[in-house]
């Protein structure tokens, strides 16, 4: 039998599977029995959040999914709201309407607009903090009876998603589960220190195998933590590669020990809270997201609305909803969600830093995905028909960021013999010049094919754009490279 040293160390051996960094765009999905409520406080991103109420914020974030914890805690607009609308009934009585709105559910059409929007892979969330699994686990929770749907929704809609062309993975959050810890949570030291021990460490494994077992995901994406030791994480990790060849994991399992011993003491969760609300009081303006630590082993890492600014080594995937909230808010309007063009040009940031987008969808209780959110899908594929070259299985170039003499950001991607130039914004036909780029060869216009002369001029590239109408989002030139 091996060492613990030697599986991670044949874990950190094993290549990135190319499908994955070729894929670049995928979907999430975030549906559950808090649709039925669809509530959350409007307090902007997260981060904001945690910077102007932080003794309550994880009970005042903008996440609808984290509802059952908001409402157990007395004065959010949560709790204000449950009391209105739905008196002392309790959460767990969400779960029958939720399954009631199924039967309006057509899980080929949302595979069909993922794909229309150019995604290449599409993760559930099959079990968020709530507990409620969307499969009918054979993993009985000792904690609530009957915490399954009787429909597999995720069997239906990984079939619908595989039958689509596309991949399909499973989230599920193996650090949380409030039918296991029912105690309300404040802050991020009651947050972070919250992790279920006892039984919950086999009942989240069995959970995990299973659903390796049943539906071979090709996306094994873990949130917050993972109850069980190093040795039995890494060695789940080794069957599932064994099971899926193609498989990948996130980073967000970190082990029990961390919290554990990090947490241990009263004293300890005040220090960290203490730091905390110093942090994001003092958080740079514009900082609106998380990015999980580094953890032993994973083929990738998530940054939660952000990204990173310059080329990273390791693989990443930006994960963020189109509003502030990843479930469905109903008092979400246009808006409170970001606009194409600002989602778009992330994605490309973060194709051009060896990042993939996972794009949130959340869907309302009966299965209906938002207005809203079908435009920002449709803005998506319609930029991605048009200059998906410049994006799909390209990989970063020497630098990622460049800039006209305009003041205009472009980003850059390549592929076997050709570098691409992603114009962020409208380019208008005519002369482009771009500072501090030196290269020669062959240039087409993606959208339409049409050729793009290049002229040399000092350590500057002139780029003659033929007529046509501009993309307000953003057009992509690519270049054969002479030699």
């Amino acid at each position: 039998m091996a060492s613990p040293e030697q599986v991670l160390a044949d874990l950190n051996a094993r290549p990135l599977p190319a499908w994955y960094d070729d894929a670049k765009f995928g979907i999430f999905i975030h549906w559950g029995a808090w649709a039925i409520p669809a509530f959350a406080p409007r307090l902007g991103s997260i981060g904001e959040t945690f910077a102007k109420d932080y003794d309550r914020a994880v009970a005042m974030t903008p996440y609808t999914e984290w509802y059952w914890n908001a409402i157990r805690v007395p004065g959010t607009p949560s709790a204000t709201f449950h009391r209105e609308h739905y008196g002392d009934a309790p959460y767990t009585d969400f779960k029958a309407p939720f399954e009631a709105g199924l039967k309006a559910w057509d899980p080929a059409a949302w595979a069909e607009a993922f794909r229309d929007a150019g995604a290449r892979y599409v993760v559930l969330v099959t079990k968020h903090h709530d507990g409620l699994c969307l499969w009918p686990s054979a993993v009985e929770n000792p904690h609530q009876a009957d915490w399954t749907t009787r429909r597999d929704i995720v069997g239906e809609l990984a079939a619908a998603v595989r039958a689509a062309g596309l991949r399909f993975g499973v989230y599920y959050s193996g650090g949380i589960d409030w039918t296991f810890n029912r105690r309300p949570l404040r802050t991020l030291a009651d947050f972070s220190g919250s992790m279920p021990g006892g039984p919950y460490r086999a009942y989240a494994m069995r959970q995990v195998r299973e659903l390796i077992d049943r539906y071979a995901p090709s996306v094994l994406w873990n949130d917050i933590a993972w109850p069980t030791s190093p040795m039995r994480l890494h060695e789940l990790f080794a069957d599932y590669y064994a099971a899926v060849p193609e498989g990948v994991v996130n980073d967000r399992w970190v082990t029990s020990n961390y919290p554990k011993n990090r947490l241990a003491s009263a004293a300890s969760r005040r220090k960290l809270d203490d730091r905390m609300k110093a942090y994001y009081r003092t958080a740079p303006e514009g900082m609106h997201g998380v990015i999980p630590r580094p953890i032993p082993h994973s083929d990738f890492r998530t940054p939660e609305y952000t990204g990173f600014s310059t080329i990273q080594d390791k693989k990443w995937e930006a994960t963020r909803g189109m509003s502030f909230s990843f479930g469905f808010n109903r008092h979400d309007t246009e808006a409170d969600y970001a606009t194409p063009e600002a989602l778009i040009g992330d994605f490309v940031d973060a194709v051009s830093r060896n990042g993939n987008l996972l794009l949130n969808v959340g869907p309302r209780a009966d299965g209906g995905v938002p207005e809203e959110q079908l435009r920002r899908l449709k803005a998506f594929g319609a930029w991605l028909r048009a200059n998906g070259e410049a994006i799909y299985a390209t990989r970063p170039w020497t630098r990622s960021d460049g800039v006209t003499d305009a003041g205009q950001a472009l980003r850059f991607t390549q592929g076997p013999g050709r570098l691409n130039l992603i114009f962020k914004g409208e380019v208008s036909p005519g002369r482009v010049v771009v500072r501090d780029l030196r290269l020669s060869g062959t240039a087409r216009r993606l959208a339409d094919g049409a050729p793009v002369a290049l002229e040399q001029r000092g350590d500057d590239l002139a780029l003659n754009l033929p007529p046509g109408a501009p993309d307000p989002i953003g057009t992509a030139v690519a270049v054969d490279l002479a030699g």
